[in-house]
């Protein structure tokens, strides 16, 4: 028999499940005992601390025994609802509101009289108590009261109390079968690390024993630890490897004598602050390796990483090789290819722009200079990648703006020299717990201070009725010929949400403000659209900038000292953070004033309040984390990739980082993982991929 044949039982077999649910729950990704024992509950009640509305305290989370007394919904905007329970036991009554409908169906089951348990976490919304997206099921009389219960999240016809019934039943079954449940991680590993079974760890988490304290409730359970550390496992053994055979390629070990990085630091009308100088070391050294660097810059808003690949590169061309650097537009190519030219040019280092457009010199005569090594370094668009553009030995390559490049693109740029270095860099802040996962497979360095001079932006969170105070503001701050953007979250008006666009509000205030001039900039024009717009913006032709989210980052108009974020409650901190790097790129004071819609909930009113506390945008990635998750903040796709059931990147930063070092410690020991003790984990490995990278 297969050693994985128990658990890879299709549920259907499961008792009480059957031919016709099973299709139901292959719909929602259960397909097999094993994906049900990883249907971890999200909650547990403490059935045996009674409580009642009069002693509930905000911030815990709690269950509770009540009556409905009323089900309602409050209609907000033109589309959406909240929807409110209200519930009472003898010592009170507290409302249960929901911001959406968890699912089809959900508030029709129930009806004012009906006994129920609450569960949820206990929230304080302008000055009342109130449970926020609580479960509510049916009370059930015959329900053992002296439990911790497992709580699940609930999908239509689905029941928190029927998965843990048709989980138990799993389990039951799993430990009358002959064939054991597989471990998956090598004795000497469970050992070192004191993980619990696997059966042991997925029974007592699905089931906690009678005596079971608060630590069930954190989910800091030696059980769950197993859990957790084997999921962060799979990934940093993943990401393990592929560093290790990076190692296997060879590189050009650049060792430069000379001293024109110096020469040229000694002309710079500042000086670098500690966490560029770090990231130049941490460079340099991986330069000097026979091995290429595969490494991720990652700066703040302003904080000069440019600068810090430029230098680096001169160590490149210093040593008789060409560097390259890919940006995700024009104008940002452009704005490099200048602050290059002004530093390099006088040092008799030889720069070029390569667009589509290559207004600096003419493209045949760039690409035969490329192709002969005249030119050191190159700056440019995807223009880089065509299959015309040929180097003579392209030693480091410079990726900006990473996350707005596929891998393929990544790789094409690469392929331009024979496995060149490369540096990849991004203004986007990334906490350290999602960097490691999501750039594990790279060396990471970080720019957290600003160059000194900078003027810190002041940024306001006010409401609809404060509207017009801030467009007089703006008028004001124009008359003084200053500039200004005005953000949008939508092009054209939608008729399922109440959201105000960019294209009719730009109407309304060129209408408004006769005099100030409008400039429109939105993602359904095309690029040479926006690139105009944009030019003229720098020029200073247009005032107000009205836009959506497609401003580009990085981009530096000086004379901008203003941005208006309309339904700011509706982008993320991290977002709303880069946006507001749009403005104090100078010296003048500047504002950003983040413009709160209707109806907006306390969550996201003091989610948005955050950036009135920091202009530190790694502080703001944080809270980001906290508040949204990971899924909302590296995009589905790559939160998907993850593979987490259990393990959260904000409260289980502890045990990823040990998961981390148990996967280097045995890369290094085994790389091929070819020992008789790592078979299985081999062979687990190469599964798990497929749910990492699709």
């Amino acid at each position: 028999m297969n050693m994985f044949a128990a658990i890879d039982t299709p549920i259907q077999y499961v008792k009480g499940v059957g031919p016709k649910l099973s299709d139901y729950l292959a719909r929602k990704g259960l397909r097999t005992i094993l994906d049900l024992l990883e249907y971890y509950p999200r909650a547990y009640e403490d059935c045996r601390q009674a409580r009642d509305i009069r002693s509930l305290v905000e911030g815990e989370t709690v269950g509770l025994k009540a009556k409905i007394i009323k089900v309602s919904h409050i209609p907000i905007g033109t589309r959406r609802k909240i929807y409110d329970v209200l519930v009472m036991d003898g010592s009170g009554s507290v409302h249960c509101k929901y911001f959406r409908i968890p699912f089809r169906g959900y508030f029709e089951r129930f009806r004012p009289g009906m006994e129920v348990r609450v569960v949820g976490r206990v929230v304080n919304y302008r000055g009342k108590i109130e449970f926020h997206h609580p479960d509510i099921y049916e009370f059930n009389k015959d329900e053992n009261l002296d439990a911790l219960v497992p709580i699940y999240v609930e999908t239509e016809g689905l029941t928190s109390r029927k998965i843990s019934r048709f989980v138990k039943a799993a389990i039951d079954s799993l430990k009358t079968s002959k064939v054991a449940v597989p471990e998956t991680l090598p004795k000497w590993l469970r050992d070192k690390y004191r993980l619990r079974g696997r059966l042991e760890s997925f029974e007592k988490i699905h089931c906690p024993p009678p005596d079971s304290g608060v630590e069930f409730s954190k989910l800091k359970t030696p059980y769950h630890y197993r859990i957790k550390f084997e999921e962060f496992f799979w990934l940093e053994l993943l990401l393990a490897r592929s560093h290790e055979k990076l190692k296997t390629h060879s590189a050009i070990a650049v060792r430069s004598k000379k001293n024109l990085c110096g020469k040229i630091l000694a002309n710079l009308p500042f000086s670098l602050t500690s966490d560029q100088k770090s990231a130049i070391d941490e460079i340099l050294k991986d330069l000097s390796n026979s091995y290429p660097m595969h490494r991720l810059l990652q700066g703040d808003v302003g904080s000069g990483k440019t600068l810090v690949a430029f230098l680096t590169a001169v160590e490149v061309i210093e040593s008789g090789y060409q560097a390259a650097v890919m940006v995700p537009t024009e104008i940002l190519a452009e704005q490099h290819y200048k602050v290059a030219n002004r530093i390099f040019s006088p040092h008799g280092i030889k720069v070029a722009l390569l667009t589509s457009k290559s207004s600096s010199a003419d493209p045949k005569e760039i690409l035969a200079e490329l192709k002969s090594g005249k030119i050191n370094l190159v700056i440019g668009t995807q223009a880089l990648i065509q299959e015309k553009v040929e180097f003579r030995n392209l030693a480091y390559a410079v990726v900006d703006e990473q996350h707005r490049f596929g891998v393929e693109q990544r790789q094409e740029l690469k392929n331009k020299g024979i496995s060149p270095h490369l540096l990849l860099m991004t203004a986007t802040p990334i906490p350290r717990s999602l960097a490691l996962t999501v750039y594990g497979d790279l060396d990471v360095s970080i720019i957290r201070e600003k160059p000194p001079g900078r003027v810190p932006i002041q940024t306001r969170v006010v409401f609809q009725n404060k509207r017009q105070q801030v467009l007089e503001f703006m008028a004001k701050q124009t008359s003084k010929g200053r500039q200004a953007y005005f953000i949008f979250p939508l092009v054209e008006e939608s008729e399922k949400i109440d959201l105000k666009d960019a294209v009719r509000e730009y109407e309304k205030l060129v209408i408004e403000f006769p005099k100030i001039k409008f400039g429109l900039l939105h993602g359904k024009m095309s690029s040479e659209e926006k690139d105009e717009v944009m030019q003229k913006f720098r020029k200073n032709e247009i005032h107000v900038l009205v836009s959506t989210t497609v401003i580009e980052v990085g981009v530096d108009v000086p004379n901008a000292n203003m941005i208006v974020v309309e339904h700011a409650e509706r982008f993320g901190l991290s977002q709303l953070h880069q946006l507001r790097g749009r403005v104090g790129r100078g010296s003048l004071k500047s504002f950003c004033i983040l413009l709160m819609g209707n109806a907006v909930s306390n969550e996201s009113r003091e989610r948005v309040m955050w950036l009135e506390k920091t202009n530190d945008g790694f502080e703001l990635a944080e809270a980001d984390l906290k508040i949204r998750g990971p899924g909302e903040f590296v995009g589905t796709r790559q939160s998907g990739a993850l593979g987490f059931k259990m393990a959260d990147l904000v409260s289980d930063i502890e045990i990823l980082k040990e998961a981390r070092q148990a996967a280097k410690n045995l890369i290094a020991m085994d790389p091929e993982l070819k020992r008789p003790e790592h078979i299985v984990l081999r062979e687990t490995l190469e599964e798990r991929q497929r749910i990492f990278i699709g």
